[in-house]
């Protein structure tokens, strides 16, 4: 159920979640080349696909911080009200 103080005192984890993607993404990295050296294709191949989503992730991330803040509801628009009845 909404409270109402949700727009007044959200904040965004999208900072944290860049500083987590980079070092994941940096660590994908190392690990895709390791496991490429030593000739463990398994491994590699699973680094390899970490650091694809890793990536989208960060893009995402990134793309979401140029955006800036969007639109939220002042003081003045009332919380939604409750259901009546649960399904």
């Amino acid at each position: 159920m909404r409270t109402g103080s949700e727009p007044a005192t959200a904040r965004s984890a999208l900072r944290a979640r860049l500083w987590l993607s980079v070092w994941g993404l940096v660590w994908a990295v190392v690990g895709t080349t390791a496991f490429a050296l030593t000739a463990r294709t398994g491994w590699m191949i699973a680094c390899a696909v970490l650091c694809l989503v890793v990536s989208v992730d960060l893009a995402v991330v990134v793309r979401h911080l140029r955006q800036g803040p969007h639109y939220q509801p002042g003081r003045d628009i009332p919380p939604y009200r409750p259901p009546e009845h649960r399904f």
